[in-house]
């Protein structure tokens, strides 16, 4: 799919967090180019203002996944008010799918090793806790960092679950996996593998979560071809932990590239419903804030035109559109 002119030069015209992979994936700039942008997210912008809020410990807001002094049983903790997103976890996320380069954080893996601990049983930072998602977040953002995660990827194979993908209340005693916990376990697992090169018992795990989601075609039921639910294509950025057909063909075709295959045909359907939300000018619009705490806003309020939501809905396309040509 190509972009018209008017919605590239919108899209260029962003902080550099987003601008040089807009460089990269979508206007064919070569590669010094991209990587002189890619090398200012750690001096300007939005990855600078992260940066400056690290503490010295080497956490952000003072803890691992949720701030210091979070009150589990207050309003912020009740049904529908969403959780921080300021914490070391997603605050690492984050700098890492703007592309920081790991050399900026120098010294963090060491500290948080130190210093952090998980709110679950004060667990050990680096060994992960009990949750898929947190433990997956926790694997892709040690590989970038350097630190020893290979005891938290062999976790992964140990949890699935016989339907091939996973639960994060599997300690609960849930035995059907969930969408959510399996697209960011196999997230994880990805980027763990293009960082280390893995093991076939990691790619084995990945690709049977991988099945497990193109079984429902990103989208239905299994039993009865119903949609998961209304928020299956509802599109927003940051992705955060949700699942949707646009955060899930994201991984797709991160995997197809890294797996150097073709796009499976049963994704066609969600691809189809990215193709549909486009806007009759060129644009996808930001269609939901996942609530909570934030250091600040990253992108437009819901109802506008979103810059990061048309890049990600725009390279899926010509990702896909590339390989049917």
């Amino acid at each position: 799919m190509a972009l018209d002119r008017p919605v590239l030069d919108w899209l260029l015209d962003s902080d550099p967090a987003l601008r040089w992979q807009v460089e990269r994936d979508l206007a064919g700039a070569p590669e010094d180019v991209w990587r002189a942008t890619r090398a200012r997210v750690a001096t300007e912008g939005l990855g600078a203002r992260l940066l400056a809020l690290q503490d010295d410990d080497g956490q952000w807001a003072g803890g691992a996944y949720f701030p210091r002094g979070y009150d589990f049983h207050g309003p912020e903790a009740q049904p529908g008010a969403g959780q921080p997103w300021t914490a070391t976890t997603w605050t690492l996320n984050t700098l890492r799918d703007w592309g920081l380069d790991a050399g900026v954080l120098a010294g963090t893996a060491g500290k948080l090793k130190e210093h952090s601990r998980w709110e679950y049983d004060d667990l050990p930072y680096w060994d992960g806790e009990v949750d898929c998602c947190i433990n997956a977040f926790t694997l892709a953002n040690g590989a970038w960092l350097g630190a020893d995660v290979a005891a938290l990827a062999d976790w992964f194979p140990a949890h699935q679950l016989p339907d091939g993908g996973w639960n994060c209340e599997w300690v609960e005693g849930s035995t059907r996996s969930s969408v959510h916990s399996t697209l960011n376990s196999v997230k994880g697992l990805l980027s763990y593998e293009a960082a280390t090169g893995g093991s076939d018992a990691l790619r084995d795990a990945r690709h049977a979560g991988e099945e497990y989601l193109l079984e429902r075609r990103l989208l239905r039921r299994v039993t009865t071809g119903e949609p998961l639910g209304p928020w299956v294509t509802v599109f927003c950025y940051p992705f955060r932990w949700l699942f949707s057909t646009l955060h899930a063909l994201d991984h797709f075709r991160a995997a197809s590239l890294h797996d150097g295959t073709a796009p499976d045909p049963r994704l066609a359907e969600a691809v189809e419903t990215v193709r549909a939300a486009r806007q009759p000018d060129g644009t996808w619009l930001q269609e939901h804030r996942m609530p909570g705490r934030v250091w600040f806003e990253v992108d437009v309020p819901p109802g506008e035109p979103s810059r990061w939501v048309t890049f990600h809905a725009a390279r899926v396309l010509a990702w896909w559109d590339g390989a049917a040509s």
